[in-house]
């Protein structure tokens, strides 16, 4: 017989070795457990992300995402009210209809605003698209100046370059892209009507010059040149928002607009325009903002515009610009310079200063 003391000591030891064989299995449960669970995530992030963390896979996860978009003011989804757009000005929030942007406007304004000004400045003050190119040579065309045509009869924006090698090579006046003689006076707004249909950007700009100087015929009529330009300029005509500018500038044919007249400055600015481009450099100058107005003219004059270099000099003389920015802008000047250069150009202007050119459409 064993006494109470062995077994109490047996008792004790039979409890501790079922509480370790317990807790064993507890813990191969949750090991396998979370090992499962790891695998399905890392199934699930295989899915959905590469090693950069970047989405991939099918689109249906997309779909799925996109779906969750409601009407931030309703909220009622795409599969309620239809198609959501987005707010034109912000980009950030989504409506089922005009009703309900009208309704949610008095706690969307100050947002609204706020962001619509940061992608505006955005815009503004990015990389400006390439400049033209001669339709022959593809060299850069200096932008208003009088070293290229636009030749009604092909649309195409040709260098005086290549239309003085074509008069001292062949001793005739054809266009040196289509070879079609140069038309008559009567011809020119039916080639630029024909152009204009078919989108051409430079043709409505064309017209527009000839309605705002009464040439060829045409009465002046400054609001068809308005209306003209604006056609021009929406197609991608730089110029031709330049001219809205000078109007409401000016004041030609429509009451003098300051804030028109830097509105449409500023579209011409971001379509390559390098006048338009310096100019606003002035007016920011002008009304104090010292910064902005140099960035303006640092651009402008990369894009091998002369005055905004002279400015851009003089910003890092008083010490508003730094010389890093300032080597950087005369470098890429005279790189855009001497992309523009040719031995026939140089000839054409020598040709065009003795009145060697006309009209040339």
């Amino acid at each position: 017989m064993l006494d109470d003391q062995t077994v109490s000591a047996l008792l004790i030891l039979i409890i501790t070795v079922s509480f370790i064989i317990i807790l064993e299995r507890v813990g191969r449960s949750k090991q396998t457990k979370n090992q499962t669970m790891n695998k399905s995530c890392e199934q699930k992030l295989e899915h959905c992300c590469d090693d950069n963390n970047n989405p991939i896979g099918d689109s249906t996860n997309v779909d799925a995402v996109d779906s969750l978009s409601m009407c931030v003011n309703c909220g009622k989804g795409e599969e309620e009210s239809g198609k959501l757009k987005s707010c034109n000005a912000c980009k950030e929030v989504q409506y089922c209809n005009r009703d309900c942007q009208l309704a949610h406007w008095p706690m969307h304004k100050k947002a609204c605003k706020k962001r619509a000004a940061e992608l505006h400045e955005e815009k503004l003050f990015k990389q400006p698209p390439p400049p033209e190119e001669c339709a022959l040579c593809f060299l850069i065309l200096e932008d208003g100046s009088n070293t290229e045509t636009f030749k009604s009869c092909c649309g195409k924006l040709i260098c005086n370059g290549c239309i003085y090698a074509m008069k001292i090579s062949e001793g005739k006046d054809l266009c040196p892209f289509c070879r079609k003689p140069r038309p008559k006076a009567r011809e020119v707004i039916e080639q630029v009507k024909k152009l204009m249909d078919n989108g051409n950007a430079y043709a409505f700009n064309v017209l527009a010059n000839f309605y705002e100087d009464g040439y060829l015929g045409l009465p002046q009529n400054y609001q068809k040149a308005l209306e003209l330009y604006l056609r021009g300029g929406e197609l991608g005509c730089a110029g031709s928002y330049y001219n809205i500018a000078k109007f409401y500038r000016l004041g030609i044919g429509v009451r003098m607009d300051v804030k028109k007249a830097q509105h449409y400055a500023e579209l011409a600015a971001m379509n390559g325009g390098k006048q338009a481009r310096h100019n606003l450099g002035c007016i920011e100058l002008s009304a104090g903002n010292i910064q902005r107005g140099y960035k303006h003219f640092i651009i402008a004059a990369r894009a091998g515009f002369e005055m905004s270099l002279d400015n851009v000099k003089h910003g890092f003389k008083v010490g508003f610009v730094t010389k890093e920015e300032y080597e950087s802008t005369l470098h890429a000047y005279h790189e855009h310079l001497n992309e523009m250069k040719s031995e026939m150009r140089d000839k054409a202007a020598s040709y065009y200063v003795a009145g060697g050119f006309g009209k040339n459409w």
